[in-house]
C-alpha cells in the first residue's frame, strides 16, 4: 500500500539513487563501472568515524547503515542506505575525516570510488554536482525532521515511524506484487529509534497482537500500514 496522503515519508527519506542518473553512459563507466567490487558480509564495517577519508562508496546490493557511537559505545544509527546510492561524500567535499562510520546490516556488494575519481565527474558534470548539492540540502532537512520529532514522541511512536521508514527502504527493492519484508535485527531497530532493545521487543508483541504486523524471526512484515501510520500519531 503507498504512503501517499498518509504519511509524508519525504520528510523522512532521503536516497541518493537518482543522482547517478545524471551522468552520460561513458562517466557512468569512469564512476561507477570500472571500478572493483568488493564482497561484504554482515556486519563488516565500510569506514570507520574519524577515519581520513580516501575516497567514497557505491554500494551495487545490500543495506548500510550509517551510525555513530556514543562515550558509552552504544551506536545511534542515522540512516540506512539502499543499493545503488553513494555513501562517504560528505567527509571529501568537507575536505574532514568521516563524521560518521558505516556497516552492512545485510550481505552486500560495494565499490571503492578514489577521491580524484569523483571529484574529477564532480567538475565535470554541473548537473551532477547541482543533484548532490541538492540531494546534501534534503538530507539535512530529514535529519532535522529526525532530531526534533523523536526528541518529542513517546517510545511506540518512534518505533512506528521507524517501521515505516525502513519498510519504504525494503519496498524499493521487493518486485511488485510481492510482500514487503523488513528484514533487520531489533538491536538496529532500537539504534534506530533510540530505545532499550527489550522495550523494542515489547512494542512489536503490541503491533503484532494488534495485527499490524508479523514476525519470523528477525524479518518483520507490515500487515495494516493504516494502523501503524495511526500508532505513529504523525499529524
Amino acid at each position: 500500500m503507498s504512503l501517499s496522503g498518509i504519511f509524508p515519508i519525504d520528510k523522512w527519506n532521503f536516497t541518493t539513487q537518482s543522482i547517478l542518473n545524471t551522468l552520460s553512459e561513458e562517466d557512468y563507466k569512469f564512476l561507477i563501472s570500472s571500478q572493483g567490487e568488493q564482497k561484504y558480509q554482515k556486519g563488516e564495517r565500510v569506514f570507520k568515524e574519524g577515519m581520513i577519508p580516501s575516497g567514497i562508496f557505491f554500494i551495487h546490493s545490500g543495506k548500510v547503515k550509517k551510525y555513530k557511537v556514543d562515550q558509552t559505545g552504544r551506536e545511534q544509527i542515522i540512516y540506512v542506505a539502499n543499493s545503488g546510492e553513494l555513501i562517504g561524500y560528505h567527509a571529501v567535499l568537507a575536505e574532514e575525516r568521516y563524521p560518521d562510520s558505516a556497516a552492512v546490516i545485510e550481505a552486500s556488494v560495494i565499490s571503492f570510488i578514489p577521491k580524484d575519481d569523483f571529484l574529477c565527474i564532480l567538475n565535470k558534470s554541473p548537473i551532477f554536482a547541482q543533484r548532490l548539492l541538492k540531494a546534501i540540502s534534503h538530507e539535512y532537512t530529514v535529519l532535522a525532521n529526525n532530531i526534533s520529532v523523536f526528541a518529542q514522541r513517546t517510545a511506540v511512536e518512534r518505533l512506528a515511524i521507524a517501521l515505516i521508514v525502513v519498510r519504504e527502504k525494503y519496498k524499493a527493492e521487493t518486485p511488485e506484487g510481492q510482500e514487503v519484508t523488513i528484514d533487520i535485527s531489533r538491536n538496529d531497530l532500537a539504534n534506530i529509534v533510540g530505545i532499550a532493545q527489550e522495550n523494542v521487543i515489547r512494542i512489536l508483541r503490541e503491533f503484532k497482537a494488534e495485527g499490524i504486523i508479523e514476525t519470523k524471526g528477525r524479518k518483520i512484515c507490515v500487515k495494516n500500514i493504516r494502523k501503524l501510520v495511526d500508532r505513529s500519531n504523525y499529524k
